[in-house]
């Protein structure tokens, strides 16, 4: 007898996705359930065991201000903090840390399980159930029929996921993991536009068997940068990394062997990260450098694996052995698990709305590397927006999305569904155009009062939001009022203009080299409230005359940049367009008046004609 279980919400995979979606559904207070392959493997970092970098790092704060789960989890794990491009302004600094693997999946799986509102299923789905264009539920590989309202699919690289290691190739969604097959050609019947992507990962190596002496040393930052608003201290050893490189010997050896390898024997004709490329690509592409760097990263406390950042590799397990023999540190080095690149189908992006619910069926979400990104961090922000949205809709509220002036989060899903993909997206801080007030230190000044307004966020980190904006307004009160004249000031040893004029606190805080405890000299009577409500005070005062253009031009674009364009609008009646502009207009079937300036091939006279259009049909600016 089939059993048949009905839910609000249903996520289908455990992976970081997964894992954000779930969590995201569940607090909204909807019925939601969780499917995956094995519960051991919910939150598997299956590549590189960190989290953060440069954009990457972004994305987490602003999951954590909307209390996500992912800061906090790689709070709790992380064994080396480092903020990257500490050196340069606020804007482009990336919060980072190495993880210990197995930590981070105990927490994550430990949070999932005391979630209220979640049911956690350890079973893999094999098929869906349709009715017309709306998906109604599936069945599972043990005969489960489940209905639901709404369906988030998170299958990361298991939708026919291909392993290749030299001339071999293994079915896997992951290494030892059985892939998904069947689902790709249901949502194919559809006319889902679908293709394959490539990502890789290096080969491990067992610690107790590298030579570190003599090589360059890494070290974690000694005041540690949390991606967590809550996370108030450190709860691991701090571990360091080693460096080293490749040399002109590897390159020798692995260009002898190109056609062994499956990017370059034509087993794989799929497309690859760009900016995270195989060790074969770096070979080919960058012919004129006589090194690589790798960054040899412990995977754990209590792990021996290492993670050889830097050298992803397809090449035979024999000639993975042999190019590591030929690294300094690496000579009597062995390999616990050979590299391997995976292949995997993707759906277009652009067959998605902004709530990442696809266009041709009703009720089905999507998120992660299915939508065509790479990196943990990507498919936790999409997780976290589907399940917002698709809880959202179960509640019949309004939609929740993310303007690309408010957040990475909105620069990357408008980049999806808007351009597509032509490989692996990976965030970056240039793909921002407002990245001067999107900096990972205000997150949840950005954030954190839209997710209290839905619903998302819990009494305890909107008592504490709720704390710090407070103290954050009493402070610049009292900047703007405490004021000083030039000569005081230069008795300080702070130089202005010598023309009368008083200047507040903020003002002379924006001077070069002043910080705040220079301030607190001039003004002992200005309060500490912490480090954090210091550090946002000394960057808005630093910022302030770039962040007062950027927040004008960021209200002049939006005059016509939210102009909302009809639902029912026949592109192809427009004159003046060509074909192929009416067709990708068709296709992508734009929202408002910014996103269609963004799609791939629109020029801005395209554009033109379309505005010229909407303002003839009176349409109102959404507010």
């Amino acid at each position: 007898m089939i059993k048949e279980f009905k839910f609000d919400v249903v996520i289908i995979g455990g992976g970081h996705a997964g894992c954000e979606a779930a969590a995201a559904s569940a607090r909204l207070g909807v019925n939601t359930a969780l499917f995956t392959h094995k519960f051991e493997t919910i939150g598997e970092m299956s590549c590189n065991p960190a989290i953060g970098g440069l954009g990457k790092g972004h994305l987490v704060r602003e999951i954590d201000a909307l209390d996500g789960i992912m800061g906090d989890v790689a709070d709790k794990s992380g064994i080396q903090f480092r903020l990257l491009n500490r050196s340069r302004g606020p804007a482009v600094r990336g919060p980072r840390t190495q993880s210990d693997r197995s930590l981070y999946k105990k927490y994550m799986q430990q949070k999932l399980v005391n979630y209220c509102n979640l049911t956690i299923f350890s079973d893999p789905v094999i098929e869906f159930i349709f009715e017309k264009n709306s998906v109604k539920g599936f069945i599972t590989q043990q005969g489960k029929k489940i209905i639901s309202s709404k369906l988030i699919l998170t299958t990361g690289t298991f939708l026919n996921g291909i392993i290749h290691i030299g001339e071999t190739q293994t079915p896997a969604g992951r290494y030892n993991e059985k892939p998904t097959a069947g689902l790709s050609d249901q949502l194919k019947k559809f006319n889902f536009k679908m293709g394959r992507l490539k990502t890789g990962t290096p080969p491990r190596l067992d610690s107790r068997t590298i030579d570190y002496h003599n090589l360059e040393e890494q070290y974690a930052d000694e005041v540690p940068y949390f991606f967590s608003f809550l996370t108030k201290k450190n709860l691991n050893k701090q571990i360091s990394c080693r460096m080293t490189y490749t040399n002109e010997a590897v390159h020798k050896l692995i260009s002898s062997n190109l056609k062994r390898s499956a990017m370059y024997s034509g087993n794989i004709k799929s497309v690859g990260p760009r900016y995270c490329p195989s060790i074969e690509d770096k070979i080919v592409k960058f012919s004129d450098k006589h090194r690589h760097q790798i960054f040899l990263e412990p995977e754990g406390l209590d792990d021996y694996t290492v993670y050889p950042n830097g050298i992803s590799t397809s090449l035979p397990f024999e000639i993975q052995q042999e190019i590591c023999s030929k690294i300094k540190g690496l000579e009597n080095v062995k390999i616990i698990r050979a590299g391997y690149a995976i292949e995997y189908d993707f759906v277009d992006p652009r067959e998605l709305s902004l709530t990442l619910e696809t266009k041709k069926i009703n009720n089905l979400y999507m998120a992660g590397q299915i939508n065509g990104t790479t990196g943990y961090e990507e498919a936790a922000a999409q997780g976290l927006i589907a399940g917002v949205n698709a809880a959202l809709s179960i509640k019949g509220d309004e939609p929740f999305i993310l303007q690309r002036s408010e957040a990475y989060i909105g620069v990357m899903i408008d980049d999806l569904v808007t351009k597509g993909v032509a490989e692996p997206y990976r965030m970056f801080t240039s793909r921002a155009e407002y990245r001067l007030s999107l900096r990972a230190d205000n997150a949840d000044l950005r954030l954190t009062k839209r997710g209290i307004e839905i619903g998302l966020v819990s009494k305890k980190r909107s008592l504490i939001f709720a704390e710090k904006s407070s103290n954050l307004k009493k402070m610049d009160k009292m900047m703007v009022n405490l004021k000083i004249s030039p000569s005081k000031a230069s008795k300080h040893g702070i130089i202005v203009a010598k023309d009368g004029v008083l200047r507040n606190a903020s003002q002379i805080l924006s001077q070069k080299g002043v910080n705040i405890d220079k301030i607190r000299e001039i003004w002992p009577e200005i309060p500490k409230y912490s480090s954090e409500i210091d550090d946002q005070i000394e960057i808005n005062s630093h910022y302030k005359g770039y962040l007062n253009k950027q927040n004008a031009d960021i209200l002049a674009f939006k005059r016509d940049e939210n102009l909302k364009i009809p639902d029912n609008i026949n592109y192809s009646n427009l004159s003046g367009l060509s074909n192929e502009v009416k067709s990708k207009f068709n296709e992508i079937r734009p929202k408002t008046l910014g996103q269609a300036l963004r799609i791939d091939g629109i020029t801005p006279a395209a554009v033109y004609i379309l505005l010229s259009h909407v303002k003839r049909k009176s349409i109102k600016h959404i507010a």
